[in-house]
């Protein structure tokens, strides 16, 4: 029985053969050079050059380290609980992307490379296009074949791997390969190249090709199949060893030359997806480069964050949009998507200067009671983290506010603390505060692990707690900074390496197509891969522009303040402010969407099914950098969010986290919410934060 349940055109320039795909485990290389994107190694397909786009921000160089000596430097150990069963050999598994489902897990998991849903299924695969329903507490968007495809395979393999786009190889019960599938996301083409003579369904209803094109209607949509001349006859497909068929869909509105550009473009199948960033004090610049297998020029489509507020000069847009639980995604031809973001600097301190006497002194006098109150340190990965995060800010507040000798002995219990956690033999002598390489998983494991990073769930999370914790300390202090540097410099490669390596995945955690993070290492869920905590993922990348600025990495900042610029856009635009007018919203009945994924929106959480669990997960821990949470938004709109959290006021879970988040409405709000402030229960008051910085927070605000 065929399955890859169980396990895993002529009209290109010249013959596209086979080995254009199969080389493509190398994709993914410095997109940096000669400040544009390049093409891959050689055989590995191109792009036209990047179109200049006027102002903007040059391309930065990204940092240069040694991922190897990082990871030899400490204890190797197998304590990753995963298994990516359908990674060809050699591959970084490439957990936490939008298509991590398709490697891990018994069965593979269907996927959603926007403005597509893919799965692979029977003997080869089905392509569908979501039609968002949408509910009082949710958007959904699930994957309906449309199209399917059965090329007789028995099992499936992932054979390349970059942070947006990914390539499988289809092979037959010998182990012979069929073909390879190419999808991306941001691309609205699935591909398959043939690497043997394949003949197979031509996965729906489709007529007569016209100029290697073929169309039929599904459900309303149309959808389209571009093949070499004669590759279609009737209901059957036949491809030879090196040709390629890539299906699509037609776009809603599309424009009158939309069916003649994506049928140009799909005769060059996708291959690979270069990324390159920019940063100047205006906007942080994202720039993807889709390589197609002929080098000839494909098309993508636009989310609302690449639209929103000004962003550069495009030719090619407006060939019309497709539907997704994100809203609507604009068709542009053309292999470069350039998008900005407002500049978001990483920051760690509160402006304090013009704070009154009184404020001020009920802020001292709540630091040395909080500082007196701080209890032992949680030894696991995020609770640990955490505590210490916790412990730092109330250093540096009280250093602020000329307080040094109430927070000295606690500066010197979070060092000592950070030295434990980093010490790059500990786990040779703990099972706790230490952190180990897992050659097999190609990833860096904290014990004790928790909430699943041992399965590389939440690495961003918990380590951007330790990471902001010692950037704040060792701001000025650099013998403090050289003693946590090995191990620390390690975890910003796990989760953030600018470029890949033998080690460690490139942008393991950050999607820079969705232009967030996800948070599930091997995604085992039919909606896709998912993100909670917006707000805890702009922290990571904070955490890492603080320990950049304390270690004097200058590259690494940059790149910190592009991850910190992009995650803090998506963060307001699909988390703690959406547009509640889109369309796609008509109908949702709250103020906030707190758990992201790739096939569907949820007012819900994790762990709590309270109102305030929704916003409140979306803020912590409110750190200095979350200023950013009201850049372009209307305050009623933070208002607003706040009372349907917390109705009958803020002694509830995360209350603290509401009250500093109402106070970005306005000094007005931020005056109110220091009375409420003072009266707040402990029980309110999170784990990683304290009522000082509460209370510190809301006089910086204006109360």
């Amino acid at each position: 029985m065929t399955g890859v349940l169980a396990s895993r055109r002529a009209r290109v320039v010249g013959a596209v053969v086979v080995a254009v795909v199969l080389v493509a485990t190398l994709l993914v290389l410095r997109p940096w050079a000669d400040g544009g994107a390049a093409a891959g190694p050689e055989g590995a397909g191109g792009a036209p050059p990047v179109p200049s786009s006027g102002d903007g921000p040059p391309v930065a160089t990204p940092p240069d380290v040694d991922a190897a000596a990082l990871v030899a430097a400490v204890t190797q150990a197998d304590d990753a609980k995963v298994d990516p069963v359908r990674l060809a050999e050699g591959l970084v598994p490439p957990s936490n992307r939008w298509y991590s489902g398709l490697v891990f897990g018994d069965a593979p998991q269907q996927v959603f490379p926007l403005p597509l849903s893919f799965g692979l299924e029977g003997g080869g695969f089905t392509v569908g296009l979501p039609d968002p329903v949408t509910s009082a507490r949710a958007v959904l968007g699930p994957h309906v074949a449309a199209v399917t495809v059965d090329v007789g395979a028995a099992s499936a393999q992932v054979v390349a791997a970059d942070p947006v786009g990914v390539t499988v190889r289809l092979s037959d019960a010998a182990g012979e390969a069929l073909g390879d599938v190419a999808l991306a996301g941001g691309s609205p083409f699935v591909s398959f190249t043939a690497a043997a003579d394949v003949a197979t369904g031509a996965g729906a209803a489709f007529g007569s090709a016209t100029d290697g094109t073929a169309t039929a209607d599904v459900a309303g949509t149309t959808w389209a199949l571009t093949a070499p001349d004669g590759a279609l006859e009737g209901d059957r497909l036949t491809l030879a060893a090196g040709e390629t068929a890539t299906w699509y869909a037609l776009p809603d509105d599309a424009a009158e030359d939309t069916a003649r550009v994506l049928a140009d473009a799909a005769a060059d199948p996708v291959v690979g997806v270069d990324v390159a960033y920019g940063v100047d004090d205006r906007v942080a610049r994202t720039t993807l480069t889709y390589r197609t297998a002929g080098g000839t020029p494909t098309a993508h489509v636009l989310m609302p964050h690449h639209r929103a507020g000004d962003q550069p000069e495009r030719e090619g847009c407006g060939l019309g949009t497709y539907r997704s639980v994100y809203g609507a995604l604009e068709l542009c031809a053309g292999s470069h998507l350039v998008a900005d973001a407002p500049t978001v600097e990483p920051t760690g301190t509160l402006d304090l200067a013009d704070v009154p006497e009184d404020r001020r002194a009920a802020v001292l006098e709540q630091l040395a009671a909080d500082v007196a109150g701080t209890e032992a340190f949680a030894s696991d990965t995020y609770f640990g983290g955490k505590h210490l995060y916790r412990a730092a800010t109330l250093v540096v507040l009280g250093e602020t506010l000329g307080a040094d000798d109430v927070v000295a002995d606690l500066r010197v219990r979070v060092a000592d603390a950070l030295r434990e956690w980093t010490e790059p033999d500990g786990c040779e002598r703990r099972d706790a505060r230490c952190f180990v390489y897992d050659p097999q998983a190609r990833s860096v494991i904290g014990r004790t692990p928790s909430f699943g990073s041992d399965e590389l769930n939440d690495h961003h999370f918990h380590y951007g707690y330790l990471l902001s914790a010692a950037g704040l300390l060792g701001a000025d202090d650099p013998a403090l900074v050289e003693d946590l540097r090995p191990v620390l410099d390690l975890l910003v490669q796990d989760v953030a390496a600018a470029l890949p390596s033998d080690a460690l995945p490139q942008l393991r955690t950050f999607d820079p197509y969705a232009g967030h993070a996800w948070a599930s290492g091997t995604a085992p869920f039919a909606d896709g891969n998912n993100q909670e905590s917006a707000s805890e993922a702009v922290n990571a990348w904070n955490g890492v522009g603080l320990w950049a600025a304390a270690s004097g990495q200058d590259a690494l900042r940059t790149q910190a303040t592009w991850l910190t610029s992009t995650e803090a856009l998506t963060s307001r635009t699909y988390w703690t402010a959406p547009d509640l007018d889109d369309p796609v919203l008509d109908g949702f009945e709250h103020r906030v969407l707190a758990l992201n994924w790739g096939g569907k929106r949820d007012w819900a959480t994790w762990f709590s099914p309270e109102p305030s669990a929704m916003l409140g997960i979306l803020l912590i821990p409110m750190g200095p950098v979350s200023d950013h949470l009201a850049l372009d938004v209307d305050p009623a709109t933070i208002t607003a969010a706040v009372d349907e959290a917390a109705p009958d006021g803020p002694g509830v879970m995360f209350g603290d986290y509401l009250l500093m988040y109402r106070a970005l409405a306005g000094p007005d709000e931020a005056a109110a919410a220091w009375e409420d402030a003072l009266a707040l229960p402990d029980t309110s008051v999170d784990d990683g934060s304290s009522r000082a910085y509460l209370l510190a927070w809301l006089a910086a605000h204006g109360a």
